[in-house]
């Protein structure tokens, strides 16, 4: 019987305890790739942003981790339905050497050298608790994948926002040289007229003042581009001293034609923070479950089989060391084990993880409630920053050519340089706006990407939305 169920053992389909298919894929994301090389040496495009935070972030790089430590567990939880085979042995060798005094017979001696293995191996047939453990461990390992995949998204997203936000101040440094260019030939503008006499010094001084204050709007502009750098190699995980290139210029990322409906239900049925909701609302149900079953009985079968090895002599008036004797035992037996009474420990354990299963339930309907607030302001945004994008482009066109107009009055005498300073202001500031319209635009696609897992249109397709007036439309901008 002790054979049989060895030889079962050994034969074991050792392939039901391997982690699911996809640890496989996770591993591949460890895999050494260019990354390095691409921030090094190309230009990063937008892009290239997921492929960065994945292969080169540390904090998702840690949640890889805790994924696969995630399949270990599970892997423990699923070995609890095979056997278990354990080995004793009580010296190896032992040596025992005893002297008997008798006063009414020989004394005697015992010299002997001893070896008492044993095998014991046990198959837990029926355990009411365990199905419901590796439940728990299943969906204990696919939060945490989830969880992974959360990080993820949302390490994507804060780069995407960080790489606009790092575009944004590039545009607002360049919009803020033009200024100062503008400002100086104002100042040599006035300077001109002064010398000529028909200019005044008041114009020159007020010159000057518009010039000062455009340098100084320039300077916070090259600041803040240099903060915004840093922010996005921090994330990207580079060095602060190595360069690194994006594209300067700003462009509209994409286009949302998805109807508001499907946002909120593709958003709602994609969440893997609900999902995770879920799992945990059933890892709670299953826990109350094991505690209840707690009480139930355990079917076992045990095998031991246990020998000895003797060699030397064993109360003997003389010691010889060549005797030898052997022996061994196997004993198979199916047991049973009840816990029949504990106090309503596991009774009112059962009923605590019955509460926080109800307690997941609310979190669940609290969560789609701030996912539909998300998603709803995100998309309202996305429409007000769409417009805005239209009537700055429209304000850019009539700040230039009031600027132009006032500059050739100014030039023939019929305005003055404080009209000429504040139309140069009216274009600074409509061109400030339009690079603001662009970075919100961009920012809210991604955040209703992010929300919704739909994809946005590359292109503006028209056939998409008829209702749409394209006269004065982002699909040309």
């Amino acid at each position: 019987m002790f054979k049989t169920l060895i030889n079962f053992c050994l034969i074991i389909p050792f392939f039901l305890i391997l982690p699911p298919k996809s640890i496989a894929q996770l591993e591949s994301l460890s895999e050494e790739t260019s990354v390095k090389k691409l921030l090094k040496n190309n230009l990063i495009t937008y892009k290239d942003i997921p492929n960065i935070i994945a292969k080169n972030n540390l904090e998702l790089k840690s949640l890889e981790i805790l994924v696969k430590a995630s399949s270990f567990n599970l892997s423990r939880a699923i070995s609890t339905r095979y056997p278990k085979l354990d080995f004793n042995a009580n010296g190896l060798p032992q040596y025992l050497y005893s002297e008997t005094f008798n006063s009414n017979s020989n004394d005697t001696k015992t010299s002997q050298y001893q070896i008492n293995p044993s095998l014991n191996l046990r198959w837990d047939i029926i355990d009411p608790k365990r199905g419901l453990e590796i439940k728990s461990s299943k969906n204990r390992y696919e939060i945490a994948r989830n969880n992974y995949e959360i990080k993820k998204n949302d390490l994507i997203q804060e780069a995407n926002t960080r790489y606009h936000k790092y575009q944004k101040s590039i545009q607002d440094e360049k919009n803020a040289q033009i200024a100062v260019e503008l400002s100086e030939r104002s100042v040599k503008d006035a300077n001109s007229k002064l010398k000529v006499g028909i200019g005044t010094k008041f114009e020159v001084l007020e010159a000057n003042s518009q010039l000062e204050r455009d340098k100084q709007f320039l300077k916070e502009k090259t600041i803040t581009k240099e903060i915004n750098l840093i922010l996005l190699k921090e994330i990207f995980n580079i060095d602060y001293e190595e360069d690194l290139t994006i594209e300067e210029k700003q462009y509209l990322i994409g286009f949302w034609f998805h109807p508001f409906k499907k946002n909120l239900t593709s958003g709602i049925d994609n969440s893997f923070s609900l999902k995770n909701l879920i799992l945990q609302n059933q890892i709670k149900k299953n826990e109350s479950k094991a505690f209840k079953n707690g009480n139930l009985p355990i079917v076992f079968i045990s095998n031991n089989l246990s020998s000895s090895f003797t060699k030397g002599s064993a109360l003997a008036s003389q010691i010889d060391p060549n005797p030898s004797s052997s022996s061994y035992s196997n004993k198979v037996s199916l047991n049973f084990s009840w816990n029949l009474f504990d106090g309503g420990q596991n009774k009112n354990s059962s009923k605590a993880k019955q509460s926080e299963a109800e307690a997941e339930k609310l979190k669940y309907l609290n969560l789609q409630n701030i996912i539909k607030t998300n998603i709803s302001e995100a998309y309202l945004n996305l429409l007000k920053n769409k417009d805005k994008l239209i009537s700055t482009k429209k304000e850019i066109i009539a700040s230039k050519e009031a600027l132009r107009l006032s500059r050739l009055r100014y030039e023939v005498g019929i305005s003055t340089l404080k009209d000429v300073l504040i139309r140069q202001q009216e274009l600074t500031l409509s061109q400030s706006k339009n690079i603001e319209a662009v970075y919100n635009y961009n920012i809210n696609l991604d955040k209703l990407e992010r929300l919704t897992f739909l994809l946005r249109n590359k292109d503006c397709n028209k056939d998409i939305n008829t209702n749409e007036d394209f006269k004065d439309s982002i699909c040309d901008y």
